[in-house]
């Protein structure tokens, strides 16, 4: 995944908060994120904005890691591409 990700990619990190930069921050937001919960996140819809953005509405359901459900929602993942990369991601509700 990280290979369709701008080097210097802002990427919003929804679980603690805050945005993460970077491949190695990415990578190390992930790699806590899926130590402690159980997220599954599949695509609705998708949207091209006349920016060129690109809006995906995904059903997102949260557990923990014993299985309690945490959370399950409609949410939009917003991204924005530069030379075919991923330069940055926003959630929207």
């Amino acid at each position: 995944m990280l290979a369709a990700l701008a080097p210097d990619v802002s990427w919003p990190n929804g679980w603690e908060g805050g945005i993460v930069r970077g491949h190695d921050q990415v990578r190390a937001y992930w790699r806590r994120q899926w130590a402690a919960i159980d997220p599954v996140v599949v695509p609705t819809a998708f949207h091209t904005e006349d920016d060129g953005r690109v809006t995906v509405t995904v059903h997102q359901v949260v557990r923990t890691l014993q299985g309690l459900v945490v959370a399950d929602q409609l949410v939009k993942h917003v991204y924005r591409f530069t030379d075919g990369l991923i330069v940055d991601m926003e959630i929207q509700d």
